[in-house]
């Protein structure tokens, strides 16, 4: 519905590069891109890396989806 959370804040270029890192090596990367467009809007940061590291943002850990499943790649 929301389309590109990310897109419109003064944090795009941030959320922009940093998830176009987290998600450099996925196999949905349009899928990854959202989401984690979504969550780095919400809590202004993502773990470095492409995988793990959840830690660094407890924010983007604990999100989770309507299944109760985590929401953040």
């Amino acid at each position: 519905m929301n389309g590109d959370s990310c897109g419109t804040t003064k944090r795009t270029g941030m959320c922009d590069s940093k998830c176009g890192v987290r998600c450099s090596k996925a196999g949905m990367k349009d899928r990854c891109l959202k989401y984690c467009g979504i969550c780095c809007d919400k809590c202004q940061c993502v773990p470095s890396g492409t995988y793990g590291n959840k830690d660094e943002c407890p924010c983007y850990r604990d999100m989770k989806n309507s299944k109760g499943k985590p929401k953040c790649p």
